[in-house]
Formats: structure tokens, sequence, C-alpha cells
């Protein structure tokens, strides 16, 4: 089915708003339930080597907007603003950014790109989304971060470690 271009606008606007609102609130888990149909596939494959496949709203709220985005695992701080997007029928490709806490002396952003493949599957909800991002950039960020000491110490040992070994083992297996 094919809903009106502007239902899917509204939809992935209000992702974008709610992504400004769940920075302030340092709460994520909320989006779930706001727009993400019950039975929606949602897929971030972290560069190969970490892919996290949630089943359904219930496991997108325990994974994408819990446990790799709530406060407590040392995303304080941090926001994932929406820039722009591009819609054809029921399909949307979002270009986001990974923006750490704090700016440059020059008053830039510590932040890298990422994009989402995501099919609007109406009721202002969407069906399915397919998270990229570049993980050696990212790692890169991390490590900006912290030498300027704005990492926290939990997402270095919870998250960025983790990931840096099993990106350093994959590359290894080549």
């Amino acid at each position: 089915m094919s809903y009106p271009y502007e239902e899917v606008e509204r939809a992935i606007a209000g992702l974008r708003d709610a992504f400004v609102e769940a920075a302030k609130r340092n709460s994520w888990a909320w989006i779930a339930d706001e727009f993400y149909h019950e039975d929606c596939l949602y897929i971030c494959p972290y560069g190969g080597v970490f892919p996290v496949t949630a089943n359904g709203r219930e496991e997108i709220r325990k994974t994408h907007y819990g446990r790799d985005m709530d406060v407590g695992s040392g995303w304080e701080g941090w926001s994932f603003p929406i820039v722009d997007w591009g819609i054809n029928g029921d399909r949307i490709i979002s270009h986001w950014m990974s923006r750490g806490p704090g700016q440059r002396p020059d008053g830039s952003y510590y932040e890298t790109h990422g994009v989402s493949f995501i099919t609007y599957g109406g009721g202002g909800k969407f069906s399915y989304q397919y998270d990229l991002f570049d993980v050696a950039h990212f790692l890169v960020l991390f490590d900006e971060l912290d030498a300027v000491g704005l990492l926290k110490p939990s997402l270095k040992s919870e998250w960025v470690e983790p990931m840096r070994k099993q990106v350093l083992a994959k590359l290894q297996q080549s």
C-alpha cells in the first residue's frame, strides 16, 4: 500500500523532532512506542561485527533505543539529529549524525554521519528500518572524545573497547 507523501513526510519529521526531545530528556526508549509498528523489523549491522536485529517494538525498545542509547549506557550528552531525508513512495532515506558531547575549539561538533533506510507503514509509524554508519569513523570519533576527556568511562568499557576488539578480530581474519 502506498501512503500520501505528506503523511510519510509528517512521520519522518516527527521522528526528527522526537530525536531532539529525546536528547533533551536523555531518554530514548519511548521512541519505539511512538514511531514503530508492533511488528517492525529494525536492523543495524554495526560494521558487520556486531549485528543487532530487533524483531518488534519490544526488542527495538530494549536494543536500539534502550541499551544502545538510553542514559546509563554512557551516552549522556549525545544527540543523533536527523539532518535531511528523501522520500520515494513509502520509503525514506534519512541522513543523521552521531553527535558527541561538547564542541571542538573551532566550534564544530564532534560527530560522524549515518543513514537509515526506513519503510513507512501507516498510522504515523514505521514498519522497517536499516541503519548504516562507518564504524571506523565512529571509533576515531571516540578516540578524539577520549583525548579531550569527553568520553564516558562506561561507554568506553561497555561499547567502544568491545567494538574495537571485534573490528580488529574481523580484520585479522581477512
